[in-house]
């Protein structure tokens, strides 16, 4: 049974996690909870077994995943290297949102994992039910792959 009175001076936190993922990325950052809420009715949630893949290298590319629970690798299937372990909180395919080339790398979860997906077509009727959340959202995406295209040429620099 719920308590008639609750403190209303304490600080409650209680978003659900799927809010609290999305605020805590940084394509989705500094958005209003006005606009965190558009875009959680936009997003869908995947659960992934221990071992299945979530995307084939070469596969049409559709959106990117945040993992709430569990662990991903993303990896070169003929070689195996594998490129990345991801975790709880971390994000992966956010080039899909802009392009339609085939993905370059196969996911597959290491563990059951439950992934957040956030897919083209969910960005573009963003931008145009909501322009400026959808540029918010463009602007936050291509800082995103700046850092990580400067963050990929200083790692081919070390190898020289």
């Amino acid at each position: 049974m719920k308590p008639i009175y609750t403190n209303f001076f304490k600080n409650n936190d209680s978003k659900d996690p799927i809010e609290k993922a999305l605020n805590n990325i940084p394509i989705f950052e500094n958005l209003s909870s006005k606009e965190t809420g558009y875009l959680k009715r936009l997003v869908h949630i995947r659960d992934f077994k221990k071992d299945e893949t979530i995307f084939k290298k070469l596969a049409p590319a559709e959106g990117m995943y945040i993992i709430l629970k569990g662990k991903i690798k993303i990896l070169e299937p003929e070689s195996n290297v594998i490129f990345a372990n991801l975790s709880s909180g971390d994000f992966f395919g956010e080039l899909a949102l802009l392009d339609d080339e085939p993905r370059s790398a196969t996911a597959i979860a290491i563990v059951q994992s439950n992934l957040i997906g956030f897919f083209r077509t969910d960005l573009l009727t963003l931008i145009m039910r909501y322009p400026d959340l959808g540029n918010k959202i463009l602007l936050n995406l291509s800082r995103v792959l700046g850092e990580r295209l400067r963050r990929t040429n200083q790692e081919l620099l070390k190898k020289k």
